[in-house]
């Protein structure tokens, strides 16, 4: 039976490897393993959507309708590893220059499925990008296999995630900074 959990457990770190090596060739900056149980999950972070972001109840990904913080608790529950993926420059800014987070996350996810992790399921960062308008009224996404919601319309508190990876994560005071973007890959 030891032999066996040892087996499981080096092949995990492999395909982990693999995963963070795709991260990085996709665009992304880094990308780091984290027990989910460091993934910090707060109700006060769906105000910042609801009071803050002009896309709130415009995308069937956000909220409303992406899980709840209670909800989003209790899928947590059922991973213990994920990927933290780090991204800088991201078209979700507005830079033209940056990588698609919804694209690498997807990426991402198809792949660890592919490498037998079933139950990996992707959160990307900000509104998602594939339609100019989504199809609210008639409640259904145009593109379920690669729309997924961000992190903080679950209600993931980014920063505190962020810096329980040993991620150093700072407010972005100036409209020249660059911020920091996040992608979570829940894997098994």
């Amino acid at each position: 039976m030891a032999e066996f959990l040892r087996e499981d457990k080096e092949r995990l770190m492999r395909d982990l490897e693999k995963l963070r090596d795709l991260a990085v060739k996709l665009g992304a900056s880094d990308a780091r393993e984290i027990p989910a149980s460091s993934v910090v999950v707060r109700e006060w972070v769906r105000l910042k959507c609801r009071f803050g972001c002009g896309e709130y109840g415009r995308r069937l990904t956000c909220p409303p309708y992406s899980p709840t913080p209670e909800e989003t608790e209790r899928i947590l529950k059922g991973y213990g590893i994920c990927l933290l993926v780090k991204f800088g420059l991201c078209v979700e800014a507005g830079y033209n220059s940056g990588v698609n987070v919804h694209d690498v996350m997807f990426k991402l996810e198809r792949e660890a499925f592919l490498l037998g992790y079933y139950p990996a399921f992707a959160l990307a960062c900000g509104p998602c990008p594939y339609c100019d308008e989504c199809n609210i009224e008639e409640g259904f996404c145009r593109h379920p296999e690669r729309a997924r919601p961000s992190m903080e319309a679950c209600g993931i508190d980014v920063y505190a995630t962020a810096r329980n990876a040993g991620y150093e994560l700072k407010v972005v005071t100036d409209y020249n900074e660059r911020p920091t973007f996040f992608g979570l890959l829940l894997l098994t």
